[in-house]
């Protein structure tokens, strides 16, 4: 009974940390991602603490909700919403990465991304599909309460949509890559050699999208170039990186985003983000699948080729697979055929009629 005891003590208090840890992640990134706000200083393109809560949701279950609740009241708290303001967003913010946890489990999503279904549903299910409900909540309750027109509502929708389902895109993947990266071994130097000059590569990118004239089109070969060769822990990162340079350009209001309305820059902005996550998840989940699918042919070939060696060294010959009313003969009984073949019958004499 005491063990018992002990025992649910330690898992309560595990519980507690993680919950509290959850809600200090949540606080931190919200902080950071109102850096870029653009609506009422709450509404911002890239909303990185909903791909924290989906990431968190899908390693650690349902039971850590209460840190998404606490995180978002304490990040919403000190923008000055009303109590019943507060408690919509709050609640909507909550319930959107449950949604969208229950319909990733429903998918059978699995936290590898290494399948291209996979891929899919975190895109359409987790980002666009469960963010619904915080854009939804939020945008509603800034309208309701009058802290927005009517005729803000969409734009802002928008926005909140977006920038909810960008965090899940771009965010997610990378804590779920960081959960099971090591480093390879042996290490081969020139395989850190790439992995310098693609962070090189990326740095300069970046310098030339957030400059006066910014060419986003860059950062596709750069997501290309590192899901090919590194997979999603490559592909992840870079797609992170790539958003991130597109977001401060945006704010910016320089190259593609200059001299356009909020929503114009953002159905931009987010048609970009959208690509460039896409790009980097499917290339990688479709070339992960590929090497999957050739190990699989390779051990079948060993396997196939270990037993034509086997049967060779017993003289016996492989026999075609029969249905399962007529099951193949032993391999002694083959061999026993084999060599014991009956003598063919004498031939009668021809008539000589």
């Amino acid at each position: 009974m005491t063990v018992a005891r002990h025992a649910g003590l330690r898992r309560g208090g595990v519980a507690v940390l993680e919950i509290c840890a959850l809600a200090a992640l949540y606080y931190g990134s919200a902080k950071l991602g109102l850096l870029q706000q653009l609506v009422r200083s709450q509404v911002t393109p890239l909303w990185p603490p909903t791909g924290i809560a989906v990431a968190a949701l899908l390693l650690r279950g349902p039971r850590i909700w209460p840190g998404i609740a606490l995180g978002a009241l304490l990040a919403n708290l000190s923008l000055g919403p009303s109590g019943a303001a507060l408690f919509l967003i709050v609640v909507g913010n909550t319930l959107a990465p449950l949604c969208s946890y229950a319909l990733l489990r429903r998918a059978g999503f699995r936290i590898g991304l290494d399948r291209l279904h996979d891929a899919l549903a975190l895109i359409f299910l987790g980002a666009f599909a469960g963010m619904l409900v915080s854009a939804t909540a939020g945008s509603g309750t800034l309208v309701l309460t009058g802290a927005l027109g009517p005729d803000r509502f969409w734009p802002t929708w928008w926005v909140w949509w977006t920038g909810d389902a960008m965090g899940v895109l771009v965010v997610t993947p990378v804590l779920l890559v960081l959960r099971r990266a090591w480093p390879p071994r042996p290490v081969v130097p020139a395989r850190w050699a790439e992995v310098l000059l693609l962070l090189a590569a990326t740095a300069c990118v970046g310098v030339v999208d957030t400059g006066r004239t910014p060419l986003l089109f860059l950062g596709f070969p750069l997501l290309i170039w590192a899901a090919f060769r590194f997979r999603l822990a490559g592909a992840a990162p870079v797609a992170l990186a790539v958003s991130t340079f597109a977001i401060i350009a945006a704010t910016h209001g320089s190259g593609p985003f200059a001299e356009h309305g909020m929503l114009g820059d953002m159905v931009t902005l987010q048609a970009y983000n959208a690509s460039s996550a896409l790009t980097g998840l499917l290339v990688a989940a479709a070339v992960t699948e590929r090497d999957r699918s050739q190990k699989e042919i390779a051990r079948a070939c060993g396997h196939l080729a270990d037993l034509v060696s086997r049967l060779s060294d017993t003289g016996t010959k492989p026999v075609p697979p029969t249905t399962a009313a007529s099951p193949a003969p032993s391999v002694e009984r083959q061999y026993y055929r084999s060599t014991h073949r009956p003598a063919p019958p004498p031939r009668r004499p021809a008539d000589p009629s």
